[in-house]
């Protein structure tokens, strides 16, 4: 019996920009797109108002669901946006783990 290969995971995440708005992307490294919003190599969505934290990172079973993750998030009012990222925070924070 040969085992299925398992999907790679791929991710929404959400970047602040210096101007404070927030863009909404995919990625199967958040990290790493994040830099490369950062050193002008990413979206044109920062030629304006460069990248300044990524904010919001949230995983996905595949592309199609982070496709489809993107587009759900990117209709969102930006004050549900912000709750998103709120939240994330409030996670981070009361971890066990955070120091």
């Amino acid at each position: 019996m040969t085992a299925t290969p398992t999907a790679k995971p791929w991710f929404v995440y959400l970047v602040r920009a210096e101007n404070g708005a927030l863009y909404c992307g995919i990625s199967d490294d958040p990290a790493r797109r994040f830099e490369q919003h950062r050193s002008g190599k990413g979206a044109r969505f920062f030629h304006s108002s460069p990248a300044q934290a990524l904010v919001y990172v949230e995983a996905c079973d595949d592309k199609s669901a982070a496709l489809r993750r993107e587009r759900a998030i990117k209709a969102l009012p930006k004050g549900a946006k912000e709750r998103l990222v709120a939240a994330a925070t409030m996670v981070e924070t009361d971890s066990p783990l955070s120091v």
